[in-house]
């Protein structure tokens, strides 16, 4: 079994013990899940955006543990994708949380703003920090994901996107410099990946 898969099944099996802690996340979270089944039984191209601030850690953790969750379930013509309001570049503590999980994230230049090929299995993708609408970034036919408060509300509308769902994290930008860098990253990256995984047991039903 490959690493991504058990990560998969681990975030599989803490969604089971999962529940939305009000109605405004559920709300957020079914539409989501309602967004990935009907383009799945349509037979059409699931697209996701995570979008925030700086797209360099949360927009970052939700692009690859939904392209992990999308690899373990065949989904098939799916793609993730990440972005920000502006660019900066993928947080190296962001980076090794995701690698200390069992992704597999190989890094393809030294610049500034590095390039990422994030592998899971049959899928794969390229990412670094970005705008939500740069190129690869899809321009249209996909759901926009706001992962932080200050892009859902700089961003009350994102051109092209067939939905706009607003489902902020907690920025774990707050543990830098703290020495608590690697738990926190990591309890983050889980608690995204554990939602997800969630909306994905919805869609799939």
């Amino acid at each position: 079994m490959n690493n991504y898969q058990e990560l998969a099944q681990n975030l599989i099996k803490r969604a089971e013990d999962f529940h939305p802690p009000n109605e405004q996340r559920e709300r957020a979270l079914l539409t989501l899940a309602t967004y990935i089944k009907e383009k799945r039984t349509a037979g059409q191209t699931i697209q996701l955006n995570f979008i925030c601030t700086h797209n360099s850690r949360r927009s970052h953790m939700g692009q690859v543990m939904a392209q992990v969750l999308a690899a373990y379930y065949t989904l098939g013509d799916f793609a993730s994708f990440s972005g920000g309001t502006e660019a900066t570049a993928f947080h190296p503590h962001a980076v090794q949380a995701l690698r200390s999980l069992g992704v597999d994230i190989r890094q393809l230049d030294q610049s500034d703003n590095p390039r990422y090929e994030i592998v899971t299995g049959p899928l794969s993708s390229i990412t670094f920090s970005k705008k939500f609408s740069d190129p690869p970034n899809p321009r249209e036919n996909f759901a926009a994901i706001m992962v932080c408060s200050s892009a859902d509300a700089g961003c009350p509308f994102v051109p092209g996107a067939e939905k706009r769902i607003s489902l902020p994290f907690t920025d774990p930008k707050e543990s830098d410099g703290s020495g608590q860098e690697e738990t926190v990253y990591r309890a983050r990256a889980l608690e995204i990946g554990t939602e997800l995984a969630w909306v994905f047991a919805q869609a799939l039903k």
